[in-house]
């Protein structure tokens, strides 16, 4: 990812969006004993707020993101387009269903590992 188009074009969501193209861990809510928010789910819900507001501009960020993002990014990118176009969100996690990329995985203070794949395909048959 450049980090240009976002940072331009997003209402400053840029560093939020390289945030999670990077991410290497999976987490939508507050994680261990404290429930602590990790900087990438702050960055989730910067690009999701940003999202309900400027979806034309922040839907080519998210296209972006699951083309050149990390495993964990491109989980965050589908998840998110989940909200604005379902059946595209459908297409992404089925393209993802045989990627070996793996990222952590947070649910409160349960910390596990994911391969992309196995995530989509949760995803899938969760739709």
């Amino acid at each position: 990812m450049d980090g240009n188009g976002a940072a331009e074009n997003g209402g400053g969501i840029g560093d939020a969006i390289e945030e999670l193209a990077r991410a290497d861990t999976l987490a939508f809510g507050g994680v261990g004993f404290a429930g602590t928010l990790l900087p990438v789910t702050e960055a989730y819900g910067r690009v999701e707020s940003a999202l309900a507001e400027q979806t034309e501009t922040v839907r080519p960020e998210l296209d972006r993101l699951l083309t050149h993002g990390s495993p964990a990014g491109r989980a965050y990118a589908a998840t998110l387009l989940e909200r604005i176009d379902p059946p595209a969100a459908r297409a992404a996690w089925t393209a993802m269903r045989d990627d070996v990329g793996e990222f952590k995985t947070f649910s409160g203070c349960l910390m596990g590992r994911s391969s992309l794949g196995e995530y989509a395909a949760s995803r899938l048959a969760d739709a």
